[in-house]
Parts: structure tokens; sequence; C-alpha cells
């Protein structure tokens, strides 16, 4: 026997073989559809007996395995059932001849068959005939199954006879020796009458006795034969019939202990009522039987005896397996032993006992097998290694067998079948086609099997004619293996890589095997790797802002509740969290990734670009090239979303080598990320920003859309011209602008920014491509104030600043300080710059900082409350123009008025000139010179005054800074003070002049304010009705009564008073003497004392009186406060009383 049976199992024993053969031309989808049929019967209860008949059918059998019917009954032909195609009565007799002839085939081993024939009608299918059956039709054949048990249950009668016949003992009858093939040459001329012979012969007719009654569903006898036969062959050492007495005892045994059999879920059978029965009995051994009579035990008891444990099946298997391998004619009999116990073993799960048996199967030689059968034979070896949980052995086997499909001696080699049984190798190896199992984790498996198996998937695939399959392998070992990869072997994988790419490439395209296995496609996040994915916000002036009061997306104003902590704290997965700023539609978004090559070569990445869901994007793909092993690369994707909504990032797409790659943040390991969903609003315009000045660098610690830088002297002004452009896709509809000054070391005088936007909004809206102008006065006003060390170097050269006379202007060049003088070298000679030098020019340059916003809003993004910014930096180094060193007053005549001095120095390298009023005083570099300025006092008082809420909100020192700041703008006003500097360049033949306005306010002190303030209470004196204050005279004539008026007006915010004023006439004679003895030259009409009674805040009091000159001449009057009536809780300013000059004259 030469073909192994390699479904073979131990309860196949107590089966009988039936052959279904088809007969002349059947359609072969026709056939094994009634062999389907035929071969669900398969066990059929045999009546009025409480035994069963289990069937085995083939549609193919080697005679020559029928020749070891007697050996194993189970491997006789006992049965065939013969399918033919008829359709005349013509073809009936050729078709008989054929039935005749097979039958002849397996003629001296059959117990019965059957001819089904299809599709002849007519005399002959009506004639009655218990061989053959006729139906009309493949379709009309509705008692197949009924006729296949009337044949099986005629096969049992046979059986039966048989069984009987050989086991009843006939001692007189010489008992036949059965042989196997090849053993019939060996007994020729043996002695059959001696006792040996005659021993072997009993224990072969026991053997094969109880194979007939295991066929006959008779275990107990089955059991108590094999002994029999075992002790009768091991007597004589017939050690093949040995080894399959102990086989059949095996057999049996498993039949008892494993009803359900050993052949796995495909193979699994029924058991028989006589099993079940006897299962029964064996758990409960005093049961009764139908009648009520108590069921005789003892062939139950027999049979337990006789019957093997499960440990003792294994080592009889062994024994019975070595008796095997002692004759090399019974391979085929050993190698089915090994997978009969095999199966056993598994059942026990005895997985390394199983893998012995295995490994000595693999080892038995059955001559010169064809592929078919090595194929056959090494995928039955892998089949029982997966069976055992050996799957890297059942994975090594199963690759052998692909292999052997395309084996050199093949003339056609099978590629097909070679890649099949590739793919099913996979799972062994720990190695499946999907590229997210290899993303959980760890790898599992050896690295280096998997290479070499994804490589002959890629030759077989390619073999086959698919290069669609070969790009998918090629691309999956690359993404899965690239760890395991050496620099060459990554150069040889992308250089085949492109090779077939050229011919089909790569995608994210399901392929479907003709055995419906699906491939799932094998993105590259490997092509480059992905280390962290950010969504990057628009620029500064492209953001989006909400108007302030309107609820945001996602805000219902039906809630009754301010404020949730379940929906700000919700707990999520990063990469859902959404992202606290905004896109706007139709603008371009950027997503930044931090990518890294891992390639030792430079790594090409075509179309990449971002796979979004949300909303409508189009994605601008870009296309980069990585150096080798280039370590962490930015790479930034852009996009633009179409519609407004919540839109999230899931990804980006390659094309890497030719395969376009949909990689899912998702799948990829490792990645840092902030969030990947974002709000898109809707659309808005887009302006854009220029001026009539260049550029400059941005402001430190601003994010700005533009920045000017300009040189200003202090005081000077000058506009910037702003041109504002809607370069957008929206209409422009509002407009607002804004400015912040930064802070700054120095106080800052003024507005430093100022314009006028009624002109632009009266041209809005403005279209896309429309541009509106805006003019921005820029106002540098700084402390005009010297600094300590440039008064010092005034004083270190030897100049009273305040010491010199108002008529005596200085027009000095200031000297050098004695540590800035030369240095004279030992040679006599000097050292720097030849030349007069000069000393520190004062202050070094301050530096002005602002930022102008333009708020604007259109489109459909105006009406969901959202506008944009965009912002203007402004830088202006502002350079000394005129320092005020010292400011003080004198008083006037008159006590309304007073002197303000200035001592003006001019610290730049221009000639200067500074006006007041009706003054104007030229001032060389470098040069201090006082300046006179007569004005008229302040009412402070008539000042607006601060709202409380100001009051409470700020300090004392807030409060008396404002009020001094407020009281330096006034008087500054007043003054109009403005300077000019005029300088010639020779070399560019044109002029530069510069003007501005300079300021007194940051170098007013307290003391130098009072001066200038007009005293709460104003005293006011008229002689004759004439107003006397100044240099006012008043005339008289000798002898006539002169009315004197005193008149008192309140200024405080408190009532004064009382006054007791007393007036006394002098007169001086301009020598430092004053004679007041004036009783005899003047005299009073009434009293010369006055009493003014308490005064309202702004009210007034007037006393009236009157005076006589006797003499001509000039007279003074001077009126002075008694002691005990002057207040002393106000200033000593509140009671200076002009001085009244009166000249008295003789009468015409």
């Amino acid at each position: 026997m030469s073909v192994p049976d390699y479904m073979q199992c131990a309860e196949d024993h107590q089966t009988v073989l039936v052959v279904v053969q088809p007969v002349g031309i059947v359609p072969e989808d026709q056939f094994f559809r009634i062999y389907k049929r035929i071969s669900s019967v398969n066990q059929v209860n045999v009546r009025d007996t409480q035994r069963a008949l289990f069937i085995r059918y083939r549609h193919h059998y080697p005679p020559e395995n029928n020749e070891w019917g007697d050996f194993q009954t189970h491997r006789k032909v006992v049965g065939l059932i013969s399918v033919t195609s008829c359709s005349s009565a013509k073809e009936w007799p050729q078709t008989a001849e054929r039935f005749h002839g097979q039958k002849e085939l397996f003629g001296s081993t059959l117990y019965d068959s059957r001819l089904l024939v299809f599709g002849l009608q007519g005399d002959i299918a009506e004639q009655q005939r218990t061989d053959v059956a006729f139906y009309p039709s493949y379709d009309n054949c509705p008692d197949v199954e009924k006729r296949v048990e009337d044949f099986v249950e005629s096969i049992f009668i046979v059986l039966e006879s048989k069984r009987l016949d050989r086991a009843t003992d006939k001692s007189g009858d010489k008992i036949p020796l059965l042989c196997v093939p090849f053993e019939k040459k060996d007994f020729v001329g043996l002695d059959t009458d001696s006792r040996h012979y005659k021993k072997r012969c009993q224990g072969r007719m026991r053997k094969h006795v109880g194979d007939l009654c295991l066929q006959a569903g008779m275990l107990q006898d089955a059991l108590v034969h094999y002994h029999m036969a075992v002790e009768l062959l091991r007597s004589v050492n017939d050690f093949l019939w040995l080894g399959a007495a102990l086989e059949g005892l095996c057999s049996a045994s498993v039949i008892f202990h494993y009803p359900g059999g050993t052949a796995g879920k495909s193979g699994a059978r029924k058991p028989s009522i006589s099993a079940a029965t006897d299962t029964g009995k064996r758990h409960r051994p005093g049961a009764l039987t139908t009648s009520g009579i108590s069921a005789d035990t003892s062939s139950e008891i027999g049979r337990a005896k006789n019957c093997l444990s499960q440990e003792d099946i294994i080592e009889k298997y062994k024994e019975a397996i070595s008796y095997y391998g002692k004759y090399k004619n019974a391979g085929v009999i050993e190698l089915e032993a090994c997978v009969k116990a095999v199966r056993v073993l598994a059942i026990q799960k005895r997985a390394m006992e199983a893998s012995e048996f295995l490994q000595n199967a693999v080892y038995i030689n059955l001559g010169q097998l064809s592929e078919e059968e090595k194929i056959q034979r090494y995928s039955v070896l892998s089949e029982l290694y997966e069976l055992i949980g050996f799957h890297r052995k059942s994975a090594f086997f199963k690759r052998v067998a692909a292999m052997q499909c395309v084996a050199p001696t093949i003339p056609d080699p099978g590629w097909k079948a070679c890649y099949r049984l590739l793919l099913e190798t996979l799972p062994g190896y720990s190695l499946s086609l999907d590229p997210k199992d290899f993303s959980k984790g760890t790898h599992r498996g050896w690295a280096a099997v998997q290479m070499r198996l994804l490589h002959e998937l890629v030759y077989a695939s390619r073999r086959m004619g698919n290069p669609g399959l070969s790009v998918r392998h090629l691309s999956f070992l690359l993404q899965t293996m690239l760890d395991f990869l050496s620099d060459q072997e990554k150069k040889e994988v992308t250089q085949s890589l492109e090779n077939y790419t050229s011919k089909c490439p790569g995608g994210m395209n399901i392929i479907t095997l003709p055995d419906g296995l699906k491939l799932p496609p094998v993105p590259f996040t490997k092509l480059p790797i992905v280390k962290s994915v950010s969504l990057l916000n628009l620029p500064a002036s492209l953001r989006p802002h909400k108007v302030k009061g309107l609820p945001g997306q996602g805000v219902t104003s039906a809630s009754p509740f301010i404020y949730s902590p379940i929906t700000l704290h919700s707990r999520g997965d990063d990469r859902t969290k959404k992202i606290d700023f905004q896109w706007v539609q139709g603008d371009v978004c950027e997503v930044q990734l931090m990518v890294y090559n891992p390639m030792p070569f430079e790594l090409r990445v075509e179309n990449m670009g971002l796979l979004m869901s949300g909303v409508e994007f189009e994605s601008l793909p870009a296309a980069l090239s990585l150096p080798a092993e280039s370590g962490l690369y930015p790479v930034t994707l852009v996009g633009v979303p179409r519609t407004a909504g919540n839109i999230t990032v899931n990804g980006y797409h390659t094309s890497v080598f030719g395969v376009s790659s949909d990689c899912l943040l998702d799948s990829l390991v490792g990645v840092k990320s902030s969030g990947c969903t974002v709000e898109v609003v809707p659309s808005l315009p887009r302006l854009q920003l220029s001026t009539s000045l260049p550029r400059s660098a941005r402001l430190c610690g601003e994010d700005l859309s533009s920045s000017v830088c300009l040189q200003l002297f202090n005081g000077e002004t000058q506009q910037l011209v702003i041109t504002l452009e809607n370069i957008g896709s929206e209409t422009l509809n509002t407009l607002e602008m804004s400015s912040k000054t930064l802070t700054t070391k120095e106080k800052l005088f003024g507005d430093f920014l100022s314009w006028d936007l009624q002109d632009a909004l009266s041209r809005l809206p403005l279209k896309p491509g429309q541009a509106v102008t805006v003019p921005v006065d820029i106002h540098a006003k700084l402390d005009f104030s010297g600094q300590e060390n440039l008064l010092q170097d005034l004083n270190d050269d030897g100049i009273s600043v305040t010491g010199l006379p108002i008529s005596s202007p200085l027009r000095q060049v200031l000297k050098p300080r004695p540590e800035n003088k030369q240095k004279t070298n030992t040679e006599g000679g000097t050292e720097g710059h030849s030349g007069e030098q000069k000393i520190n020019r004062g202050k070094k340059n301050d530096t002005l900082e602002a930022v102008l916003n333009f708020r604007y809003s259109g489109g459909l993004g105006q009406v969901e409350g959202y506008y944009r910014e965009i912002s203007l930096g402004v830088k202006v180094d502002v350079e000394p123009s005129v320092f005020f060193t010292r400011v003080s007053t004198l008083p006037a005549s008159s006590t309304r008025q007073c002197h303000l001095l200035l001592d003006v120095f001019n610290p730049t390298e221009h000639e200067l000139t500074l006006t007041a009023r009706n003054q104007q005083l030229i001032l060389h570099s470098s040069e201090c010179q006082r300046m006179a300025i007569q004005v008229d006092k302040f009412d402070f008082e008539s000042l607006p005054m601060p709202s409380h809420d100001v009051l409470r909100q700020s300090s004392l020192y807030q409060q008396e800074e404002e009020r001094q700041q407020a009281h330096g703008g006034q008087i500054n006003s007043t003054l109009d003070l403005r300077w000019n500097i005029i300088s010639f360049s020779c070399q560019l033949l044109s002029s530069l002049c510069s003007s501005g306005e300079a300021s007194v306010e940051g170098v007013l002190t307290q003391l130098v304010l009072e001066h200038m303030q007009l005293a709460p209470l104003q005293w006011d004196v008229l002689v004759n009705g004439k107003a006397c204050d100044s240099d006012v005279v008043a005339d008289c004539k000798v002898g006539d009564a002169v009315p004197l008026e005193v008149k008192l007006t309140n200024r405080s915010k408190s009532p004064v008073g009382p006054f007791s004023l007393t007036v006394v006439p002098f007169q001086d004679y301009q020598n430092g003497v004053q004679n007041s003895e004036l009783q005899d030259v003047v005299t009073f009409i009434g009293s010369n004392s006055f009493y003014i009674d308490s005064v309202s805040p702004a009210g007034n009091s007037t006393c009236v009186g009157a005076l006589l000159f006797l003499y001509t001449g000039d007279f003074y009057l001077s009126i002075k406060f008694q002691d005990d009536s002057v207040g002393r809780d106000l200033p000593p300013a509140s009671f200076c009383l002009p001085s009244v000059h009166v000249r008295a004259q003789d009468p015409a």
C-alpha cells in the first residue's frame, strides 16, 4: 500500500468503506451534488437491533489499498455506488456494462452494489430492480437517501453473516492464513501443520474477527478477540499482525472512551444506540431495562476489564508503531497509526507526546512520492501540529508544502496554491496582514523569519501575475519590519517597491482575494515618522474675535446655569479636545507636524496633505525632501476650510515610493497632540496694511501685523498715512480704531497718537479690492527738564545759572569737564580728535512705543458676532530738543502777575530758536540762556474737578500728580513755547527744518505753581474811581475830597473774615527814607480804619472812605491789617494789597 489516508482516525476502524464513483460522462457538479447527499447517510441504525453501522465514503480509492482488506477490514471496499447519466435506452447496455466493469475492479471484496441512473425514462426505467435505481433527473430524486439506507442494511446483513461464520469455532476445519500482499511470497513452502503456523493462523483470524465485530457494532466482542489475538500473535512473534491487533485494541478502547470521535468537529459523529446504552450502563450499572428486569451487567464488566485505559492506549500505540517500523512495506500503516495516535493525544491535551509521534511520522519513508503526495503529506503534518498547539511548527510544514508546490521538478508550478499556503502560515509565525496589529506594543515573533516569509509572498504574487499584491506585501514588509532591516536591505526593498509601483501604484484600497480573504491597506506611518501634531493659530491680523456679550457657539441662552463644571472639566482624549482658538472659512489654515526620516537616504514625500472631517476642506498638498536620518524636522501642511463648523484633523496623506497612504492619528503610536478639533467661524473680510513710512523690526513682546520706526525731536509732530486695502472676498462694513501706548520710563505729555477716522468711515462699506487711508499724527512730547548731571556740568564750568541778570543773556560755549580734557602723551602731542570738546548733552535718546489697532468686520462672520483686528506698531526714538534746567518766578509790579524765569539749554548740534508769545531766543549748540516771561497769574480753582469715582479709586499721590499735571498744562498752553531748528547741508544741497513745541509741564515745581496761582483773597483798591494796581498813578486836586474804596473778593472754599484795615499815607523820598508823619498834609474824612465783616465763598465786600490832600505832591497809601484780625489759616499772599500812588495837584 503506497497511498496513505491522512484523514484516518481511530474510529474509522468501526466503519465500512463504500466507494461512490461516476460511470461514463457525468457532470462534475452534479456528481458531487449527489455524492454529498449519499455521504450524509454515514450512520444507519440497524432495524431490530441496538447496533449501528458507520459508513465511510470515498469517491476515489486506489485498488492496491483494497488488497490490505484482510489486514484491517476497514480498508476493504465492501460497497459500491455508481452514478451515471443515461438519456436513452440505446445507451443503457453500454452503461450496464461499464457498471459491471466497476464491480469487477472491487469484486473480491464487495458485499453489495448499487447503480443510480439519472435521465433514463421508459420501459427500462419502470423495471423493478434492487441494484439499480432510475431517476428522471438530478433534481428529481427525492429518495436517494432512503435507497442508500437500504443499501447499507444489506451490507450489514452480509457483514453480520461473515462475522458469525468466522467467529464460530470449527475445530475440525483448517483455519486459513490471512496475509498482506507482500507476505504471500514469504509463506511459500512453510509447514502448515506446525503448531507455530497454526497459532499464527489462529491469531490472525482472531484479529480479523475482532475487526468484523467492531464494524458490526459489537465493541465487547471486538475487545475480547483483540486481546486473544495479541496473546496468540505475541507468542509466535508475528509482529506485523501483532501491531495490527494492538492498533485494533487501541481503536476499540478509543471508541469506548471517546464516543464523539477524535477527528474533530468536521469528523465528529453521533454515538450509536448501543454506545449510548453502554455509556448509560457504564455510569449506572444497576439500571433497569424497558421490561423492568435488571440488565445483565456481565458484558459491561467484561468490556471495562478488556478496554484499555487512556494512558494504556498511547502505550499500545507506541508498541504497535514500533512493530510496524520493522517492515519496510508497512510504512503507510505506520504513518496512519501515528496520525491516529496524535488525534487521540490532542483530545487528551498531551502535546509533547503527540509531537513525538509526529516527529516519527516525518521520518517514515514511503518510497518515491509524487509532488502532489508530498504536498498533501506536509499539509497534513501542518494541520496536526496546529491541532496540538504547535503553531510555529505547523507553519513550518505549511511553508514546506507551499515551496513544494513550485518545486523545480514540476513542469507547471502552482503559484496560486503556493501563495494560498503561504498565507495560511502567517498566524504560526505571529504574523498578520493587518498593520494595526503591529502598533499595539512590542514586536511578536522572529523578525528574520517573518521578513523571509513576506519576501516569498511578494515573489509568489509576482509570479501569479498580480503586481498589486506584490506592492501590498512589500509595503507591509517596509512598514512593519522597518526596525529590523539593515541599511542595505532598506535600500533594496525601496528600490523593489519603486519598480513594482511604476507598473501598479499602491493605494488605500482593500484587496479581496478569490477565496474571500481581504488584505487591508498599509499606510506608511513610519515614512516619515510623525512625533507630534499641532494645529497652528492664524496670524494675529487674521484671528477672529468674538464680540463681548454675545453667547459663543455651543452656549444656549435657554440654560438657567451660569457655570457648569461638567462641560468645562470633561475627561476626554487630547486628540478629541477642542482647541481654544478658531479658524476662519476661506482662509488658509496650518497644521505643523514634527517628522523624522528613519531611512539611511534622502526621503522624498510627495502629495502630503491633511485629512479632515466635519466641514468641507480643500487640502493644499505639499512635497518635501527629508535628509537621511534627519532628526525632528518641522513640516507645515496647509488647507482652506470652505464651510463653517467644527473641523477635526484625522490625519494626513502621503505618497512615498509610489504608494499613496492615508495615515490616521489614531493609528500613530507616541504622537503628542494638544487637540485636533477646532471651530471654523464664518468668513470675514481681510485687510492689508501699508504705511507712508518704511517697515521696521517688530516691537519686542508684541504680535503685530507691521511696524514703523522713526526719529523725532522732543516736541516734534509728524504725520503717518496708513492705507487699508480689503484683499479678502467679503465686504468690510465696520471699522474702529484705537491705540495703546506701551510702558515707557519717561512720562508722556499729551496724546502720542491722534487721528481723524471720519473720512475713512464715510467710504464704507469697503468692497474687495478697495482701499482707504487714515492719517495719524505722531506727537513726541516728553519731559523737557534737564538731568542733574547736566546741572553739574554747568556748575563745574563756573557758570552760575541762577545768578545771571535777566538783561544779561548767557551766550557762551561751555568748556569741557576735567575728566574729558585731552591727555598729553610723553612726546608733548595730544591724543584723540583735535578741536574743542563739548560737555555731556544731557539725556540719552528716549523711546516711545505704541500700537494702533484697527477693528473691522463684515460678511457672515459679522452676523455671527465675529471681527478681526490688524495692528501697527509705532516706535519713535525721541532726541532731546531743548532742556529747561531751572524754572523760577519773580513778582511783578501787579499782584495779579509774575515773571516766569526759564533757563534754556540747547543739547542739539544745531542752532535753535525758542519763541514764547512775542519773545524769541536764539541758542547755539550746547548753549544755555535765560528767558523771562511775564504772565498773568492763573486761577486754578476754575479747572474742572475729577469725578468722585476717580477720586475714590486713586491714591493721594496720584491725585496730587494729576492736579499738578492739569495746572502745568494750563500754564503751558498760555506760554505757547515753540522751538525751531534749521540746518543746512552743503553735501546734499538741501535744508532740514524741524520744529515743535516745548513744554514746562514736567519742570514746574509746587513752589512755582503756588507763585503763579491767584491768591484766594483778591483785593481791589479804587481811588477817585480809578483802580490802583501796578504802576497806575491816581490824580486828584488839592482840597478836593478823594473817594477811597477797598473791595475784597473771596475765591476760597470757606468763609473769611472779619478783617480790620488801617490806611496809612506816607511819602517816599527815593533815598530810603519814608515819612509817615503827614497829619498836617493829608487828612481823612471820617476814620482811617475799615472793618470788613465775614465774606462767604465767591462773595465780596466793599469798604468806602475819603481823603483830603492839603498840599501838592506824590503820596502813597499803605493799607495794613491789624494783628488781631489776620486769619492765620490763609497763606500770606492772600493779604498782599496793591500799593496806591496818588498825585495831588493844584486846582486849575
